[in-house]
């Protein structure tokens, strides 16, 4: 919950399209909400093009996102897996000039560019992880409790236990449990990147996309985070941009490969690194360009 809601224009007043029939906003005592089975797709991408005015960023993206598992994009820097990942959660409508110009993403089959879709639903549905950690400035249990309490809990019980289970799914709580009142600002970059992991699941989202969540982080943080990453999909359909051939190895279950504003491979992580079907796959992760 890295947006407050007057960050966007285009959601509809009073109603939340992006609801489905049998789901209210997700309970914070019920994990994930509207939950998919493990496998299934939770994602369909179809046909996008994506526009950055009159720059075409995305061509022609087909991609099926599963439930319950983590998906890596890869690919030299500007070939649209940032621009991609944002589309999930319709951030890139905080740039003028942005645009759908064909083609849908489907998130439980609803269409999130739908004119009445409820772009704040969209995105305590959808949490996002920056390349760079940006706690707010305020204490830890405030950077918790932000989004909650936008929502409308304010509940001291409800909001302690929530501050505890967050932190405890971010492996953050015996490191800071003694200090909830200090600020956020005052951790560690690793901690600091933790508590923003923290901070998007306490809200419960579905879907928790992470764009290059360790590229400033030193190789002790990163490892905690990607442990943290291996224990938070049982929960959580995860989809992470990297940079690091490694860390998508190790990290996910499928990785998809992008160049040039293309969707170039997709498949099993294990295929892609050993046995990649596409002979620029094969070129980029064993280092030869890229």
């Amino acid at each position: 919950m890295d947006i407050p809601p007057s960050a966007s224009a285009k959601s509809s007043a009073g109603k939340s399209a992006f609801s489905l029939p049998t789901v209210a906003v997700p309970s914070v005592s019920a994990p994930g909400g509207l939950a998919a089975p493990a496998g299934e797709a939770l994602v369909d991408i179809s046909h996008l093009d994506f526009f950055y005015q009159t720059s075409q960023a995305l061509h022609d993206i087909n991609l099926k996102i599963e439930a319950k598992k983590v998906t890596a994009f890869i690919g030299p820097s500007g070939c649209g897996k940032s621009t991609l990942l944002r589309c999930l959660n319709r951030m890139n409508d905080l740039i003028d000039g942005t645009r759908v110009a064909r083609g849908t993403i489907k998130i439980h089959g609803v269409d999130i560019y739908q004119p009445d879709v409820d772009v704040i639903e969209l995105r305590k549905r959808v949490g996002m992880v920056f390349q760079k950690s940006n706690p707010f400035p305020k204490s830890i249990y405030e950077n918790i409790t932000y989004g909650l309490r936008l929502q409308g809990l304010n509940d001291k019980a409800k909001l302690d236990a929530v501050v505890e289970k967050s932190l405890r799914g971010a492996a953050l709580w015996d490191e800071v449990k003694d200090r909830l009142d200090s600020s956020g600002l005052g951790l560690s970059g690793g901690q600091q990147q933790r508590l923003c992991i923290a901070r998007a699941i306490a809200v419960e989202p579905e879907v928790i996309l992470m764009d290059e969540p360790c590229s400033a982080l030193d190789p002790v943080a990163t490892a905690k985070v990607e442990e943290l990453i291996q224990e938070l999909r049982e929960r959580f359909t995860i989809v992470i941009v990297t940079h690091n051939m490694q860390q998508a190895a190790r990290c996910s279950d499928k990785t998809a490969f992008f160049y040039l504003g293309k969707l170039i491979e997709f498949a099993a992580t294990r295929d892609i690194f050993t046995n990649p079907a596409n002979a620029q796959t094969e070129a980029y992760v064993s280092g030869r360009f890229g």
